[in-house]
């Protein structure tokens, strides 16, 4: 009975640690879906493919950065993302452009397999946070590549959305207007690049 009694002590202990260290959930937050768009199909003029989107280390984390000063970020323990932050950026950006390019389909590297789209699009993410002067702020680099690896074009970005209202819901929401953005200004360069090609 004694052999019995101490697992189910040890058990009754570690549960209430649990509950005293586990106060609040966390919340968790999406971005913005972009707005909902036809896909182009087989028969659209042109392909871009979105290799997979790098980001600065610090951001690849689960809770949500806010930057506190001109050199200060912190990781909020109780407001994450839903999922990785990476995944979220790269579907979004591949909606977002299909949606700005009706005539261009739009493919993540992982829906190509082998195959190599005539256009290749990088994208590096270095800031996508909330800073203190009310602004959410999105920035980084991108290139757009010939099936050949060939550079066509590149930029960095920097976009920056004052909040309209303080709080975490805000942020995120601001943050996918940054993103939006930023989406805007690839869709131009591509169009181009296609014009071009044509």
């Amino acid at each position: 009975m004694t052999a019995l009694r101490a697992p189910l002590s040890l058990m009754l202990l570690l549960w209430l640690t649990g509950c005293a260290l586990g106060g609040t959930p966390a919340t968790r937050y999406a971005l913005p879906e972009a707005a909902a768009a036809d896909v182009a199909g087989a028969e659209a003029s042109h392909v871009l493919v979105l290799r997979p989107l790098r980001l600065a280390p610090f951001l690849d984390a689960e809770g949500i950065i806010v930057q506190l000063d001109d050199i200060t970020l912190r990781e909020a323990s109780g407001h994450r993302w839903a999922e990785p932050l990476g995944r979220q950026l790269e579907r979004g950006l591949r909606d977002r452009l299909a949606a700005a390019l009706p005539d261009t389909r739009v493919l993540l590297d992982s829906e190509t397999g082998a195959q190599a789209g005539p256009l290749q699009l990088r994208v590096t993410v270095e800031r996508f946070q909330g800073r203190p002067d009310g602004r959410a702020v999105a920035a980084g680099r991108w290139q757009l590549l010939a099936a050949d690896q060939t550079l066509l074009d590149t930029a960095a970005f920097r976009v920056a959305t004052p909040l309209a209202s303080d709080g975490y819901p805000a942020l995120v929401r601001a943050l996918g207007h940054s993103w939006d953005d930023v989406a805007a200004s690839i869709a131009a360069a591509v169009r181009r690049a296609e014009r071009r090609a044509d």
